[in-house]
This record gives C-alpha cells, sequence and structure tokens, in this order.
C-alpha cells in the first residue's frame, strides 16, 4: 500500500511538473491579466471599445473598431509603438484578442503569448509541443489564427487536434483534450469561439481524406457537449449518435458512391460565428475530399453539407437551416471564409442578414432567421458561372465549368477569390471592406487517380498549373494574378473603390470609426486607406508580408493598431509566381500608436544559398516520372518545379539534393520529420524518390545557369 501511495504521489508530481514544463512565464504579470471575461461581457463587447474580447471584435464578427482618436486626419503621426520579434518565419494568421491592458495571441506552430499591450513586454508564453511530423497534415503552412478568453482561460487548437485551456494569469494548463482521430491527418488551424459556456472547434484536412465536423465542449471541464457532422459517413454502419444524425438522414440522398472511403471532406476549419439575437450558430462548411466530383460522388448530387452555411442552436448542435453555395462542389470552392452579421436596409426593410464572400467569387447577402438568400453578385471577375438564379439559390454554371469535356481554366480557383483573411464592416459607410483576389487555376481530371489514405488527394491534375520555363510566359501570368482591397456596398450589390495591388494573397482588414481601413499586403506594407474613398494615407514597412486581420484597443486612453506581421499560407507555399523569392525572415508583432518612439532593426535580407544540381545526369523518362510524382506530391508544399516563394527551403538550393543517399534519408527515411518532412515511404519507392530528385536537379541546373555565380550577400 505504501509503495503504491508512494508511486501515486511521484506520479502526482510528474505530471504536474509536465502540465507547466512548456511555460515561459515572466515576473511581474498585471493582475488584470487574469481577468476573467464573462458570457454577459462577451454579449455586450461593443461596450468595451477599448478591448477586443472576440476574435470578430463582437459577436457579429464585424472587425469594426469605434475608437476615434486615430483618424484620417492624423493616421499619418502613426508610428510603432512597440514590436515582438517571433521565433519563426512560418505564416502568421492570427487576430489578437486584447483583455484590460493584456494581448493574448498565437503563432505559427500553434504557440501562445500573452503581452503587456501597452509595451510589448511578454508576461507568459507556452508551446504546446506540437509534433514536428504533423506539418505534413497541414494544407496551408502550420498556422494559428488565434485564440478565445473567457472566464480566466485562454482557449486554443493545436495543430495537432487538442484543445488546450491555460490559465490567463500564468498560462499554465488548466485542461487538454483531442478533439480529433490523431492517427487521421486532421489538424486545427482556426480560433476557437466561446458561446453560452462552451467552447467551439472545427477542425481542417480536407484534402487528405477526412471526414469533417464541428464540435463544443464544457469550457470548464473540456467534456464533449455536442458534434455535428458536416457530410454523412459510411451507411453500413451505425449512426453517430451525434447532433447531425437527423441532417444527414436528408443530406445522405445528395451523395453517390463509396464517398466515405475517402473521408468526404466539408471540414470547418475557420468560420464560426453566434448570433446572439437569434440565439443560432453559424458554420461555414469547406470543400469536398477530393476536389473532383465525379470521383468524389460519381458527378451526381449536391453532396450537403459542403460548401455552405449551416445554422445550428448552439446548445445542442441541432440543424436549423443550411444554405449551399457551391452544389455539388468540384473546385475547392470552400464556403469557410469569415461571415460578418448586421442589420440592413433592404428595399426599405430592417433585415437581419449574414454576408459572406467565399471562394467561389459570389458575395453573399443571407436572411439569417431563414437561410433565404437575397443577393448574390460577383465581385471578382470569374468563368465557372455567370451569376446566382434567386428563386432557387443556385449558381448558373457556364458549359464546361465541371470541366467534363477536357481542361478548363477556371476563374477563381481552389485559392479562392476571397480565401481566409478576415474583411471587416463599417456601421458608418455601410460598406465591407474586403481582401479580394484574381488566381485562375486549368482543371483536369488526374489521370489513373487512386485514393492514398493520409496523403494529398484531389483527384485534380496538378502538373498542368506549373510554372513555364520561358520568361516572357512566366512574366505574362504572373501580370494574371492580382490582389485587390474592394470596397463592397453590399445593399446595392456593387463596389464603390478599390485599392488594387499587382498580386493576391494580401491580409485581413479592420474598419475604423476614424474613417480609416487598416490592411496588410504580401509586399509588406501595412496601409491604411480612407473608409469613404479609398484613398491611401499611411503606410509602414513591415519587412515581411502582412497576412493577418489588424484590430484596435486603448490603454490608458491611447488608442493602439496591432497586427501579426509573417508571410506564410497555402499562396507561398504552392505558387512559383513570386519575385525574387528570398528566404522569409521572421515573423513579428506591431503595434502603433500616434507618434510612437520604437523602429525596428533594419532589414537585413537573408542570401539564397547557391543553386546546387546533382553531378549525375538522368534519363529524359525518370526525369518525366519525377516530375508526375512531384508535382502531385510535393509542389504544394515546395512550390511548383522546386521554386519557392521563402517560406519553405529551395529545394533547387538543398544540400541533399546532390547526395542520393541524404535526399534518400530524407524523402522515404524521414529525417526531418522532426521539421514537418515526414517519410513518403508509404506512398513512394526509393525509385520515385530518385526520380524526383532527377526532376528537380533538372530545374537546379537552369537555376545555376541564369546565376552565373553563387549570389553575393545583399
Amino acid at each position: 500500500m505504501r509503495r503504491r501511495l508512494l508511486r501515486a504521489s511521484l506520479l502526482a508530481l510528474a505530471a504536474a511538473a509536465l502540465s507547466s514544463c512548456n511555460v515561459s512565464e515572466k515576473e511581474d504579470a498585471p493582475a488584470s491579466a487574469a481577468s476573467g471575461v464573462s458570457a454577459e461581457r462577451l454579449l455586450n463587447a461593443s461596450a468595451e471599445p477599448q478591448n477586443w474580447l472576440t476574435h470578430g471584435g463582437t459577436y457579429d464578427e464585424q472587425r469594426f473598431s469605434p475608437l476615434t482618436q486615430v483618424t484620417d486626419a492624423n493616421v499619418g503621426q502613426l508610428k510603432l509603438a512597440w514590436s515582438y520579434d517571433l521565433d519563426t518565419n512560418r505564416g502568421q494568421e492570427a487576430t489578437p484578442i486584447v483583455v484590460d491592458g493584456v494581448m493574448y495571441t498565437t503563432s505559427a506552430w500553434s504557440k501562445v503569448f500573452a503581452l503587456d499591450a501597452a509595451t510589448g513586454k511578454e508576461l507568459w508564453s507556452y508551446d504546446p509541443q506540437v509534433p514536428g511530423e504533423r506539418g505534413f497534415s497541414a494544407c496551408c503552412d502550420v498556422v494559428n489564427r488565434g485564440v478565445a478568453v473567457y472566464g480566466g482561460r485562454v482557449y486554443f487548437g493545436t495543430l495537432d487536434g487538442r484543445l488546450i485551456a491555460l490559465d490567463a494569469k500564468t498560462g499554465k494548463p488548466a485542461w487538454s483534450t483531442v478533439t480529433v482521430d490523431q492517427s487521421q491527418p486532421y489538424t486545427i488551424t482556426g480560433a476557437p469561439r466561446i458561446v453560452k459556456g462552451k467552447v467551439v472547434i472545427g477542425n481542417g484536412g480536407g484534402e487528405y481524406g477526412v471526414r469533417g465536423y464541428v464540435s463544443a465542449f464544457d469550457a470548464a471541464t473540456g467534456k464533449l457537449a455536442w458534434r455535428f457532422y458536416t457530410v454523412p459517413g459510411d451507411p453500413s454502419k451505425p449512426a453517430d449518435g451525434a447532433a447531425s444524425d437527423t441532417a444527414l438522414k436528408t443530406a445522405a440522398a445528395t451523395w453517390s458512391g463509396e464517398w466515405w472511403k475517402a473521408g468526404g471532406g466539408g471540414t470547418v476549419w475557420d468560420a464560426i460565428v453566434y448570433d446572439k439575437e437569434l440565439d443560432q450558430l453559424y458554420i461555414g462548411v469547406g470543400n469536398g475530399s477530393p476536389w473532383n466530383h465525379k470521383i468524389r460522388s460519381q458527378g451526381k448530387g449536391d453532396n450537403l453539407f459542403l460548401s455552405s452555411v449551416v445554422a445550428l442552436d448552439p446548445d445542442t448542435g441541432a440543424y436549423k437551416w443550411h444554405y449551399q453555395g457551391t452544389p455539388g462542389e468540384t473546385w475547392d470552392f470552400t464556403q469557410t471564409q469569415p461571415i460578418i452579421l448586421a442589420t440592413l436596409n433592404i428595399e426599405g426593410a430592417a433585415r437581419k442578414v449574414l454576408m459572406q464572400a467565399p471562394k467561389n467569387g459570389f458575395f453573399y447577402v443571407i436572411d439569417r432567421a431563414t437561410g433565404k438568400l437575397i443577393s448574390a453578385k460577383n465581385f471578382v471577375p470569374m468563368t465557372w458561372a455567370t451569376g446566382v438564379d434567386l428563386k432557387t439559390g443556385r449558381p448558373i454554371e457556364t458549359p464546361n465549368a465541371r470541366f467534363q469535356k477536357g481542361d478548363e481554366m477556371v476563374a477563381p480557383s481552389a485559392l479562392g477569390a476571397h480565401n481566409w483573411h478576415p474583411m471587416s464592416f463599417s456601421p458608418k459607410t455601410g460598406l465591407v471592406y474586403l481582401p479580394a483576389q484574381e488566381v485562375p487555376f486549368l482543371y483536369s481530371d488526374q489521370k489513373g487517380y487512386t485514393h492514398r489514405q493520409g496523403a494529398w488527394n484531389i483527384a485534380v491534375d496538378a502538373v498542368k498549373n506549373m510554372p513555364p520555363e520561358d520568361k516572357a510566359t512566366f512574366k505574362v501570368i504572373r501580370a494574371m494574378l492580382k490582389g485587390q482591397l474592394v470596397a463592397w456596398d453590399p445593399v446595392a450589390q456593387k463596389e464603390v473603390w478599390r485599392a488594387q495591388y499587382d498580386g493576391p494573397w494580401n491580409g485581413g482588414t479592420l474598419a475604423t470609426a476614424g474613417n480609416l481601413v487598416f490592411q496588410g499586403n504580401a509586399k509588406g506594407e501595412f496601409q491604411a486607406f480612407r473608409a469613404d474613398n479609398g484613398q491611401k494615407l499611411w503606410t509602414f514597412d513591415a519587412q515581411t508580408g502582412v497576412i493577418a486581420g489588424p484590430v484596435s484597443y486603448s490603454v490608458g486612453g491611447r488608442q493602439y493598431v496591432a497586427v501579426m506581421a509573417g508571410y506564410g499560407g497555402a499562396y507561398p507555399l504552392s505558387s512559383s509566381f513570386v519575385d525574387n523569392p528570398r528566404p522569409m525572415p521572421n515573423g513579428r508583432v506591431l503595434v502603433f500608436k500616434l507618434n510612437g518612439t520604437a523602429t525596428l532593426p533594419a532589414a537585413e535580407p537573408i542570401a539564397n544559398p547557391p543553386a546546387n544540381p546533382p553531378a549525375e545526369s538522368f534519363p529524359a523518362a525518370q526525369v518525366a516520372q519525377g516530375l508526375q510524382i512531384y508535382e502531385s506530391n510535393c509542389g504544394v508544399c515546395h512550390g511548383p518545379a522546386g521554386i519557392s516563394s521563402g517560406v519553405l527551403p529551395d529545394l533547387r538550393r538543398s544540400a541533399a539534393l546532390a547526395d542520393k543517399e541524404l535526399w534518400n534519408g530524407i524523402v522515404i527515411g524521414g529525417q526531418l520529420k522532426d521539421r514537418g518532412m515526414i517519410s513518403f515511404a508509404k506512398w513512394l519507392s526509393p525509385a520515385d524518390a530518385e526520380a524526383v530528385r532527377a526532376y528537380i536537379g533538372g530545374h537546379a541546373k537552369r537555376l545555376k545557369a541564369e546565376e552565373g555565380v553563387p549570389p553575393a550577400n545583399p
């Protein structure tokens, strides 16, 4: 008995030590760091303009700050107040939460930080120690979009599927629960939401073959309260015993074939919005798995609830209504993009609406009481549809949009007319400020497609979207890729003004009562525009791309504007159409105030290592084989043709490229799994790995010839 008690005591001590071993705590954390955020405070967040209590600012998620100290008249005096350096160059997508003078935010790899919101002093940090190999399952970088704060705790999801509650004052774990089957390639990148004492979280992994769902957990204990699956499961098995069971009986009739073997998709990886007026929860549902409708569902059926907004009962998770923007989704047109709630005057009547601009390119205004479509209009040029039938709510598709009769260049594309980047709404101007982009994609069936569990599965031929080797053609195609900040009138469904960029993947937006709109861009400029007419008034060089959504708050009577800076995400990883690619610097938290006195260190561009082609010559057939293997497996992270945008290493310059044994040890042996480069032995043979080396080696030889000599450190 004594031994058992001693052993139990030792185990308890060990558990306590482990629970805090990843916390870095600083002394003199202010008492306000532990201030409780109650359900009442969240419901009335608009009464606390000095804080940013929840992901979208308030439950309406309008991302509008009523603060007026910084205006269109004085924004030119906005200077850096403080910055906080992060330890990674991966993408930074978090929206900071600010409570009573303390900022809580996350960085890549699901790390959490508590900072003094006035000075930037670190109060504590927490590293959940996500296994590096989980990075492989993250389609779109190892990002995290932020935390939720409630009841003296900070809640966040991890890339490997955990939901963790931390003590807001100390950063020490209160509880942790696994929300997914970790043997499957699920991830969490989105921010949780607090709704009526529950923590609501979704997940990602659609491209890898998972079945999507959203879950609610008791905020006090971490116990599962309810779960709603977004696509039906294997019909030969019993029902899930979940809140979605009844709704999925109807949804199953919209699917064909054996979709469940590839998961089906439908992950809820971003938009989760609570409507306090109607007591409803809205979720945005993602793409199908695989993308190709012909493969996923025999080309039949609408495939509910893919690419839909679904309204749920927040207490039980029960289905209330849905609107599907892209029936029979086949282009990776997710509808997980941000949702804004508002009351708009439409045809003389006040209508409670939700507004969404998902990947497919239509701006939707939907009656949130009924789910009935009020209006829809494209906000970028598109080729897949000519409009939306307002009687049926269905898109009017063009003849070969589904590439039934061969290849089809489709705009927008899988990268979206609008991706996850937050949009904002100003009640003062009545406009939505929308990060839009134009990135077409050539869709065609992937010949000989077979599902590979845990691997990249889209059933669309990615090879045909490789960048051309001809420089003139490259420039022509590069010029087609555009980004805009669009000020959109949701009542009239028309553009009021736009700021044009020469490339996509620009940051989220913040609207303020000072007649300002803040947005960062991929070039590293953090900017302020007049909200009424789009005049650019202010620019700050962030030294790295800014893609996250800004926030504003005040401490001690001073207004601050804050944003996470750090380039990354889907487009930077998967596109080779970048200007002068170089390794990206680490990210930062940037915070500004009028007449701030802080400065950033001088930017020191990081030199590229020289191209490192193999000494061997490879047969053309082997190179051709490597092309198919690489572009179908590797290009989504390392860039088409091995051309990196600078977030991940450029394989043409890799030290391993000239060494067959070392290359094989990485690709097949998994020697770099702790950095996210897992072993591909389940899907590729050593001969396949060598074919990939042959293919990338050819590109490295061409790069070496272009550069002539190794570039000097600039």
